[in-house]
């Protein structure tokens, strides 16, 4: 769960384990699924997790959106 960290040793562990463990974005996708969530979008540069999104599971579609002008395509879509 989310908390608040105000002490420097532990600041510095968690940034640690950040940068150093694996993402888990396979399972993120398959709960988003199992919680019938069927389209994500993408915010920022690139498509990286949209490409993966594809291999994971086809049932699921996204979207990148990575400039103002794809901002607006998207938001008319809505």
């Amino acid at each position: 769960a989310a908390a608040a960290v105000s002490d420097p040793d532990e600041i510095r562990d968690l940034l640690v384990r950040q940068v150093t463990s694996m993402v888990r974005w396979r399972e993120s996708v398959l709960y988003m699924r199992d919680q019938d969530v069927d389209n994500l979008v993408e915010l920022g540069a690139g498509k990286v997790l949209t490409t993966m999104l594809k291999r994971i599971d086809k049932e699921v579609s996204g979207q990148a959106v990575n400039s103002p002008e794809d901002i607006e395509a998207f938001l008319k879509t809505m």
